[in-house]
């Protein structure tokens, strides 16, 4: 079936793809500042993968990617092309990312620029990278068919947790759904929000791979869906999320442990599903003006530096727990970045990035009575797990059409001084405008 010749379709209808989109020859591995990680080879090939669905109602596009993340200028001109392809509405197209930290540079970090091992984006691989974006959203779309959806809502535990208190927030809720063929009943795709870091895998691995995400894909695929069948996979918000607590080591066998542990909490959630024929798909879209962050004076910066410094070098040297002694070390890499930070400030740069960052864009997805929200950048759990308690069944997609290159963090965690703190670009009370935008959007469904 084209899906062009029947729009809008008497029921509802999907279609899904993907493609590869690994990088060719070693590259360097991004996401650990400081360490010269170049790729010894390919442990799971880099995806981007697409789910295409349309109602009389509405449609919506979802594309999914074992990167970092999708740069807002690449996602913005894919997500173009793609609308000028298949007549679909830019804003009805969702472009996100894993965020593994076992794949290449895509973003030029401003917060990077003094860190002398990390390369800048390749814009080879970033042209090349649009133009796959392009060829799976438009073959999802023209591969639809007449489908079922099931919706459910797997509750998983054991793969990570609040990097910063174990017993702090966190979000056990995955939501899953499911897209079978109506005729058939063979499955069409699976897509699953989760918030948790993808970084099992650390420093010392060197090779490509989609880190504990790709586990579950394939575990979904070998046990239940079958082998290629697509699982969009994207990030929820897990800015303060981490396997950390949890792991046994940062090998590719914990990262299939933990893999694992999710496939079978989403597949006990498919399990449960009813498949239905005539669900809605409805779209919305607003943008937020973001606030920058107030950065202190570069002598105040240097002189943070130098207690973060020697805070992890007290705990190295007292024998501290290794995950108190990781957390130490991730808030030096922070302090050192606002250290850049504010010296970007002092020149210019750093307002420059901020400008192309804002307005930012809220998307808002709904299919009976569940609802996706794409938000960009990387968000603590908070803001997500506020959302969902005024406005059930909504779950939030970041690395939403771009990143903010940086986190957006509490005002409680900005106060602390912790490393997504010191990392950030923006203001911490960004986050409750998008939540606040956001309800606005839901309320006029």
């Amino acid at each position: 079936m084209n899906a062009f010749s029947s729009f809008p379709p008497a029921g509802l209808i999907a279609g899904a793809a993907t493609v590869d989109i690994t990088p060719s020859g070693s590259v360097f591995l991004f996401g650990y500042p400081h360490v010269p990680r170049l790729s010894t080879g390919v442990h799971d090939p880099l995806q981007c993968a697409a789910l295409y669905l349309a109602s009389p109602g509405g449609r919506a596009l979802f594309l999914a990617h074992d990167l970092i993340f999708v740069p807002g200028p690449v996602a913005g001109a894919a997500r173009r092309r793609i609308a000028a392809a298949t007549d679909l509405p830019v804003g009805a197209i969702l472009v996100s990312a894993t965020h593994t930290h076992s794949g290449p540079v895509t973003v030029d970090m401003v917060s990077n620029v003094a860190d002398p091992v990390v390369p800048p984006a390749d814009p080879a691989y970033l042209a090349w990278l649009g133009d796959r974006i392009v060829e799976c959203g438009v073959r999802a779309v023209r591969s639809a068919q007449p489908a079922e959806l099931g919706l459910a809502v797997a509750r998983v535990d054991g793969t990570g947790g609040n990097r910063h208190d174990p017993w702090g927030p966190a979000d056990p809720e995955v939501p899953v759904l499911v897209a079978r063929a109506q005729d058939t009943h063979r499955p069409l795709a699976c897509m699953i929000v989760h918030a948790m870091h993808p970084t099992v895998l650390h420093e010392d691995s060197t090779l490509i791979s989609g880190d504990f995400p790709y586990f579950a894909r394939r575990f979904l695929q070998n046990q239940l869906l079958g082998a290629g069948c697509p699982v969009v996979y994207h990030q929820g918000a897990g800015g303060n999320q981490s396997p950390r607590h949890v792991t046994r080591g940062n090998t590719l066998a914990e990262a299939e442990r933990i893999g694992e542990r999710l496939g079978q909490r989403v597949a006990e959630a498919i399990g449960r599903m009813v498949f239905a024929t005539d669900l809605g798909v409805r779209v919305q879209g607003t943008t937020v003006e973001l606030q920058p962050r107030a950065l202190p004076p570069i002598e105040a910066a240097d002189r943070a530096l130098a207690a973060a410094r020697a805070r992890f070098a007290h705990l190295k040297q007292t024998g501290a727990p290794a995950s108190m002694v990781r957390t130490a070390e991730c808030d030096v890499f922070g302090a050192e970045e606002t250290a850049v930070l504010a010296r970007s400030a002092a020149n210019g740069r750093l307002t420059a990035v901020q400008a192309s960052r804002s307005p930012a864009e809220i998307q808002v997805i709904s299919i009976d009575g569940y609802t996706w929200v794409g938000w960009p950048g990387e968000f603590f759990v908070e803001y997500a797990l506020a959302l969902r308690a005024a406005a059930p069944r909504t779950f939030v997609i970041t690395l939403a059409n771009g990143e903010l290159q940086g986190y957006t963090v509490t005002p409680e965690a900005a106060q602390r001084g912790c490393y997504e703190a010191s990392n950030a670009l923006f203001a911490p009370q960004n986050g409750q405008r998008f939540v606040v935008a956001t309800l606005a959007l839901l309320a006029e469904r």
